[in-house]
């Protein structure tokens, strides 16, 4: 229920100016105005309580228009018209965060309360019977963002993006209405604050954009006779943080985000004081952003007297979550006193005050109605489950990957059999188990086909399935099925990272004919492109100008992009330190591969087969002809490693999440100086790196006297320490 003492004589005054007896003639009527829109969208959206009709909003909205249009010179950044400005850049900005946004340490059960509450208790030195309070909300599954106020002013939104820098979004998230464009932190001595929230869909909203696009794809289909203009979207959180990036501002706003708001991250004075320590508890913090006008979790954010109470909140909340208008994954348990907070402090990844208690994966029963077949770039079969549609956690699932022969034979899985499908962490579809229980007798055993199942011409290819493989592959390809999945790992972000042209894009253009092998990707019929939908002169440019860049590529990405079976991104750098241009690949020998540390035979076979194919070698000298580098770059030489190095000629281990760069990203750095990259806790282990649930590896680590165990934090520090040196 909206708090009406937030603007007194609301509904006066509303009137006044909708009947003319209030004019906007001066600056003071037009901040008036302003606060008065502001409040009517704080109570529409913030507080789901619409005081007035939309027509009585829309003539108040239109009277501030016409006054900004009439006096252009008076316009405020804050006004409420400002909400859907100019689109974002093509390259949206990275922006600090005025403080890390952490990740949460996980907890499944009543098992792991309890122990994170003991661990709070001897953190802290408190009596180990003693409660403490602790203050729960949802767990919202959506995008995460960072709102900058100062002076009062949104000055800035960002994404979570890797806890320390993310993209810029603030036209965006001004088209959303939830978020105040301006609020009275000065009234609580605040010069800047930065929000956390979530950005979500509603679900019943969710549901309302598929069905316009429904109705757009039929009527499309009605004009056309074709189908599929418009594609479903998949599901409420992957919509609402695409939108979250969207280029048009206009866009944002027809999705209907809403943004909560959980938590400060910042906050301070004129005097650059952290004023945080001025709120005793969470909750009390949560009460004063609902008070300045942001949407924040309503009756569901609650404060338990211990952590019994706060186990039975949790589990009641895993029962009723599908009852709950936004999707959520979990709830959300806090130490409630921030003094309590403080003195708990954070690691490099998490609060450990703070928790989340992540619900059970959902589940709901289906049917399996058939087996069909897929091929990837080097001729893997990958068995597909066509099920019966079901609907969990928001989304209606029609296909499984069954991932190979071994796991149907595992689960014993029958072609009418009944079976529980569940997503992992909500997301990934998987098949948990059948129900022999209940066959009947006309289910059908799973033949695994003997012949590459997608292809259609009259030559038949056997499978192969390569000693300590669970794959079976089809080792050369007739009928062209492999082709496309070649040039979409190509184009990948992995490979060769050509920014406009996604799978959805690839197979478009090769079901047209315009790309039906890797050199066509470096000559597409450009002039062809713009009679196309959703294909302007400006994406056109922009794919042009990926693909060019994308020729300068060094030839490490090159030959990883080739997807030669077994040719990962760790060995295609070593060849590319060897060789001056990727032809020369061509005359070596077996041995001269196996004088490579860490290039095996296996590996060394593989290249060889492809070097030693002639329509391979003519692929390549067309791909050059077409301008792609083949020849090495100073980025495909190894760095020299510094004798002073600390991680110069030791082992290295990454283990848990890390928050600031990717594993593969921190591998590569820590070959770069000088370290080996080896899989497993041993005492031939010279560093632990560890991230967010670091688990077993860390526990068998810290047995071991040898072994230095290291945050990320401190192993940046160390690479930029070697870097300086």
């Amino acid at each position: 229920m909206a708090d009406f003492k937030t603007f007194p004589h609301w509904d006066t005054i509303t009137e006044e100016f909708i009947n003319g007896q209030r004019k906007v003639e001066d600056v003071n009527q037009y901040e008036l105005l302003i606060e008065l829109v502001a409040f009517h969208e704080r109570c529409y959206y913030v507080y789901n309580d619409a005081l007035i009709s939309d027509l009585k909003f829309d003539q108040l909205f239109k009277l501030l228009k016409v006054f900004e249009q009439s006096h252009p010179e008076r316009l405020l950044e804050h006004s409420p018209t400002q909400r859907v400005g100019s689109d974002l850049s093509e390259e949206a900005p990275s922006v600090e965060h005025l403080n890390p946004m952490l990740s949460l340490e996980n907890s499944y059960n009543a098992e792991d309360l309890l122990e994170w509450d003991q661990q709070i208790k001897r953190l802290l030195q408190l009596p180990a019977n003693m409660a403490i309070e602790y203050a729960i909300e949802p767990k919202f599954d959506g995008g995460s963002i960072a709102l900058v106020y100062e002076n009062d002013l949104l000055v800035r939104a960002a994404t979570r993006g890797n806890g320390v820098l993310g993209e810029e979004i603030t036209a965006n998230a001004k088209a959303i209405r939830s978020i105040p464009m301006s609020a009275k932190f000065s009234d609580l001595g605040i010069l800047k604050a930065e929000l956390r929230g979530e950005v979500l869909i509603r679900k019943d909203v969710f549901a309302s954009l598929n069905e316009k696009r429904k109705e757009e794809n039929i009527a499309f289909f009605n004009e056309t006779g074709k189908e599929n203009k418009i594609p479903l979207f998949a599901n409420a959180r992957n919509t609402a943080t695409g939108g979250l990036r969207m280029k048009d501002p206009k866009e944002v706003a027809k999705r209907g985000m809403e943004a909560f708001i959980y938590t400060f991250g910042y906050a301070v004075d004129a005097n650059n004081e952290n004023v945080l320590s001025k709120f005793t508890s969470h909750h009390e913090s949560m009460d004063i952003l609902s008070n300045l006008g942001f949407k924040v979790p309503g009756a569901e954010r609650e404060v338990c007297k211990n952590i019994e109470e706060v186990i039975k909140k949790c589990e009641n909340w895993q029962i009723q979550r599908d009852t709950y208008p936004y999707e959520i994954d979990g709830m959300v348990v806090k130490v409630d006193a921030r003094d309590l907070q403080e003195r708990a402090g954070f690691t490099a990844h998490h609060p450990r005050w703070a928790i989340a208690f992540k619900f059970k994966a959902q589940q709901a029963q289906s049917e399996l109605l058939d087996v069909e077949y897929q091929v990837g770039k080097i001729g893997t079969i990958t068995p597909v489950a066509k099920i019966k549609p079901t609907e969990l956690a928001g989304v209606t699932i029609r296909s499984i990957s069954l991932h190979n022969e071994d796991f149907i034979t595992s689960k014993d899985l029958r072609i009418g059999d009944a079976i529980l499908i569940e997503r992992a962490g909500d997301v990934i579809p998987y098949i948990s188990k059948s129900f022999p229980e209940l066959r009947d007798g006309s289910e059908k055993m799973i033949q695994f086909p003997v012949h590459c199942p997608v292809n259609q011409t009259e030559t038949l290819v056997l499978l192969v399935r390569e000693q300590g493989e669970s794959a079976w592959r089809c080792p050369q390809c007739v009928c062209g099925a492999q082709n496309l999945q070649r040039i979409i790992f190509h184009v990948s972000k992995e490979a060769m990272d050509i920014d406009g042209l996604g799978a959805s894009i690839v197979e478009r253009f090769f079901d047209l004919g315009f790309i039906k092998s890797l050199p066509d990707i470096y000559n597409l019929p450009y002039e062809k492109l713009i009679q196309l939908d959703n294909f302007k002169e400006k994406s056109i440019n922009n794919l042009k100008n990926a693909i060019d860049k994308a020729k300068t590529n060094p030839i490490h990405r090159f030959l990883y992009s080739l997807g030669i079976h077994h040719l990962g991104k760790k060995a295609s750098r070593l060849l590319a330190y060897e060789i001056d241009n990727v032809l020369e690949l061509a005359s070596w020998n077996k041995d001269r591969f196996l004088q490579i540390k860490d290039i095996g035979p296996v590996v060394a076979d593989n290249v060889i087969a492809f070097f030693q194919d002639q329509a391979n070698i003519a692929l390549l000298e067309k791909l050059e002809e077409l301008g792609v580098n083949l020849k090495a770059t100073i980025e495909d030489r190894p760095k020299e490693v510094n004798a002073d190095s600390p991680f110069n000629g030791k082992t290295i281990l990454f283990t848990g999440t890390l928050m600031v760069m990717g594993r593969k990203e921190a591998q590569e750095k820590a070959e770069m100086a000088g370290a080996k990259n080896i899989s497993a806790v041993s005492s031939n282990l010279d560093f632990l790196v560890v991230g967010e649930k670091a688990g077993s590896k860390r526990k068998k680590a810290e047995e071991i006297p040898s072994i230095t165990i290291l945050t990320e934090n401190e192993f940046i520090a160390l690479l930029n320490s070697e870097t300086s040196s």
